[in-house]
């Protein structure tokens, strides 16, 4: 027999061995990759033995339990079952500790753990890596050089700005009352929390509020808030290479270009402000910021000064329409306060104590944010002598420590008498602003406009919960309402014609 003839038996030989040898690699890799999930799992029931949980499926841990309409009501069961902290298995290899106690609260704000950087992640072609996503000392410089932008002085001023945008919508809903008294108000109240920050913090012209492209600013942050949530609970999205293929992955990258594009819009025209009041040279030769940080901080503080309030606020409305003995108390306390409400000013906000407590019960109930995440970078022992190793995530649930019985009798009762002058509470018990030193950097600005939304609102309008349509809390980055938050409003017939009434 010839060489030639040979020579295909012998290929496909070759081909067949090489077939095999890849099969065998592939084989022991498969091997390998299950031996070590096996190994994690293992480490993950040890370093978690100590904290209780429901019982767990081996693949998808707890999913079923939080597929519900919204992943609250399962986790206030948690909280009711489980003193303090419980697991959460969000598959077989992956555990988190759902923490809701103050004395753990406590310990965890007290350190300097990392947020978790396979959670975080996703926010980053969002917001880039500004104050909320910085650590260690970078997150420090940053932090120190934007404090004095709130300085008390300095948030004095705007107060005035504050009370013009509120007006703005309030004659918005006016004229749309006229017409239907039901109103979905997040998205409203959206709109002026961003146009309240932009004139603010960026010295912006014009009303944002009657502006279309900020109108879609405010549908793209929804967007990607959602596809944010989504994303993390979808196991097959976590490859970038994966996600970039799918539709919503194309979808999240046209919603970020679209907010970098108002952001941009904002910075330019920051800046030409600047350069014609001879400003521009004098902050860049003071600022340490490069372009691509300075990008970050104004996305982060875009999108935290805008879209926390809102929640904050629409949920409070929600509250007080929900409560209409407590809404007349605050609207008597303000009409005395403020008469016909033309004028309000800083000294004002600190002289509407029933109100303020009105806000702060409405804020426990509805906490703007309801979880944050920490990855344990070193071991960690609590008061009550349990443990954690360094690595694992930790899940810190505001909205679990506002509704837990032995932190808070009868939490689901809206109880504004908890907030009274001289109550007496855990520090670490009510967390509207998270706590230690990576609190909200603009809390004392989120107040002051909580308050002056609030005090002008309920001068104009009488509110009522719509009964067809209740909202349901969902975390979507911010607490939202999957189907809204819909009031009913009654104009008032003048800002002191209801004194009688009250």
């Amino acid at each position: 027999m010839s060489v030639s003839a040979l020579s295909p038996t012998r290929a496909l030989g070759g081909v067949s061995g090489l077939l095999q040898v890849v099969s065998l690699l592939g084989l022991v890799l498969l091997l390998l990759k299950v031996a070590q999930l096996y190994l994690r799992r293992q480490w993950l029931l040890k370093a978690l033995h100590q904290f209780p949980s429901p019982p767990s499926h081996w693949f998808y841990g707890h999913k079923k339990e939080f597929q519900k309409e919204s992943e609250l009501p399962p986790l206030l069961e948690r909280v009711e079952k489980y003193p303090k902290a419980c697991v959460r298995w969000l598959w077989g290899t992956r555990a988190l500790v759902l923490v809701y106690d103050p004395d753990y609260m406590k310990v965890f704000l007290g350190r300097s753990d990392p947020k978790p950087h396979r959670t975080y992640k996703y926010l980053t072609p969002w917001i880039g890596t500004g104050l909320l996503l910085l650590e260690g000392q970078k997150w420090f410089q940053h932090r120190r050089m934007l404090t004095p932008a709130f300085r008390y002085d300095i948030l004095k001023a705007y107060v005035g700005i504050m009370a013009d945008s509120v007006r703005v919508m309030l004659d918005k809903w006016e004229e749309l009352v006229s017409q239907d008294s039901h109103l979905e108000i997040f998205g409203h109240v959206s709109l002026m929390t961003l146009d309240t920050i932009m004139k603010c913090a960026f010295s912006h012209q014009g009303s944002v509020q009657m502006d279309r492209s900020s109108q879609s600013y405010i549908q793209a942050i929804r967007d990607l808030s959602h596809l944010i949530v989504s994303r993390l609970r979808n196991a097959f999205h976590q490859s970038d290479l994966i996600y970039r293929l799918t539709p919503e992955g194309r979808w999240n990258h046209r919603a970020c270009q679209l907010t970098h594009q108002h952001t941009d819009a904002v910075i330019k025209e920051r800046k030409a402000h600047l350069q014609k009041e001879g400003e521009l040279e004098k902050m860049e030769n003071g600022s340490s910021l490069s372009d691509e940080d300075l990008r970050a901080e104004v996305d982060t503080f875009m999108f935290e000064g805008h879209d926390t309030t809102a929640s904050g606020i629409s949920w409070i409305l929600y509250a007080l329409a929900s409560h209409p003995e407590h809404q007349q108390r605050c609207r008597a306390e303000i009409q005395s306060l403020l008469g016909d409400g033309t004028s309000i000013t800083w000294d004002h906000l600190d002289q509407m104590p029933y109100t303020t407590m009105c806000i702060k019960e409405a804020m426990r109930l509805y906490p703007p944010v309801p979880v944050i995440g920490r990855e344990l970078s070193k071991p960690i022992t609590f008061p009550d002598g349990r443990s954690l190793p360094a690595g694992i995530l930790v899940s810190l649930s505001f909205y679990g420590l506002h509704h837990n019985p032995n932190v808070w009798p009868n939490p689901e009762v809206f109880d504004p008498t908890r907030f009274s002058p001289g109550s007496t509470r855990h520090s670490y018990a009510f967390l509207p602003f998270s706590g230690g030193s990576r609190n909200c950097i603009g809390k004392q600005f989120a107040m002051n406009e909580l308050k002056v939304a609030v005090a002008l609102t309920l001068l104009r309008f009488e509110l009522s919960p719509d009964p067809s349509r209740v909202p349901v809390p969902t975390p979507i980055m911010v607490l939202r309402s999957k189907n809204g938050i819909h009031l009913q409003l009654r104009k008032l017939s003048d800002p002191g014609g209801d004194k009688d009434k009250l």
